[in-house]
């Protein structure tokens, strides 16, 4: 009988404590991105054209879109001392700690030379501002089929380029910059 009550008070402790303990303490969530700052690149020429450069906000990263309307068929995105405007070789300012270079081998004209992505605002494509990461996108003009873009970011940090279909027929080039590393 002894036994038997000294095993239901150690039941009952057990019980008790694990009512009471506090649970694991829960981590803040953790992106687990593997990305890295060395250049990424896809040789290759496209027939397709450049029409819009998006951005957009994501809990662990900023994320910039270019859309074309065809298949995306290269590209090279590369920290960079500064932006350089295509063809002229001027210098663009660009607000930010770091550079990234975009550079889409696809032009901002059709094949008659009809302008395709003509931003009013070539000193900011889109508005950053509040952006964890992001804080200019520029535009560094188009010259013999390829399209470069100009990203100034708060520090050299991890990214990821990719392409998606859609919407259509055309692609869209990703680029994502990490918060943190």
């Amino acid at each position: 009988m002894k036994k038997l009550l000294l095993w239901l008070t150690a039941l009952l402790a057990a019980v008790g404590l694990a009512v009471v303990a506090p649970g694991p303490a829960s981590a803040a969530t953790y992106c687990g991105l593997d990305w890295g700052s060395l250049a990424k690149s896809w040789p290759g020429m496209s027939t397709a054209s450049v029409t819009n450069v998006r951005t957009g906000q994501q809990p662990c990263f900023d994320r910039m879109v270019v859309d074309l309307n065809g298949p995306v068929k290269g590209y090279t995105v590369r920290y960079v001392p500064e932006i350089i405007q295509d063809a002229s070789g001027y210098t663009i300012p660009v607000l930010g700690n770091a550079r990234l270079q975009v550079t889409v081998n696809a032009p901002s004209y059709d094949s008659k030379g009809n302008v395709t992505y003509n931003p009013a605002a070539k000193a900011e494509l889109s508005n950053v501002a509040g952006y964890q990461t992001f804080r200019q996108v520029v535009y560094a003009g188009s010259f013999e089929g390829s399209t470069s873009i100009g990203l100034g970011v708060r520090a050299r940090l991890p990214f990821r380029v990719f392409t998606l279909d859609g919407p259509g027929s055309g692609t869209r080039l990703i680029m994502d910059v990490a918060h943190f590393w």
